[in-house]
């Protein structure tokens, strides 16, 4: 338990949570220190509809591979496209470089659509030019999407 704590502790010294207008009010949780040993930052948590996450990811000057993990809930007729957007400035969004963690090597930057519940573990590829990140998500029709990072 001792441990725990001190890991929670840990973890709240890390992250620091900023509001921004330049983010359209969503939070920035900026990772702090020079390694990342603060475990999940979350994106967003049972949003619906369409729209950028909640929460926008920044990590600063690190550039090692990180881990999104994105689960769904679904209801009749499901479908969602989700795409994984990165950032130099917070300002101008490009679709950013991911690897499915079946295949580690083989690359893609195309939107997932996704139409089942399910739960995927994407690894997000080491030194690629991104400070923040973010999930933005489109044509959704009965999906509810949870999506954390460790960038």
């Amino acid at each position: 338990m001792r441990q725990l704590w001190r890991r929670a502790v840990a973890v709240l010294a890390a992250c620091t949570i900023l509001f921004s207008s330049s983010f359209l009010h969503a939070a920035v949780i900026v990772y702090g220190g020079t390694a990342r040993d603060y475990g999940y930052v979350n994106l967003t948590t049972l949003q619906t509809g369409n729209g950028d996450s909640q929460n926008i990811v920044d990590r600063g000057t690190l550039r090692r591979a990180g881990l999104l993990t994105i689960t769904t809930v679904v209801g009749a007729t499901p479908t969602v496209t989700i795409n994984i957007q990165g950032s130099v400035d917070g300002v101008t969004w490009f679709n950013i470089a991911y690897a499915a963690q079946s295949v580690p090597e083989t690359v893609s930057v195309v939107a997932l659509v996704i139409t089942t519940a399910t739960t995927s573990s994407l690894i997000l590829r080491a030194e690629h030019p991104w400070r923040f990140m973010k999930i933005v998500l489109s044509a959704n029709t009965n999906v509810t999407v949870t999506a954390d990072v460790a960038a």
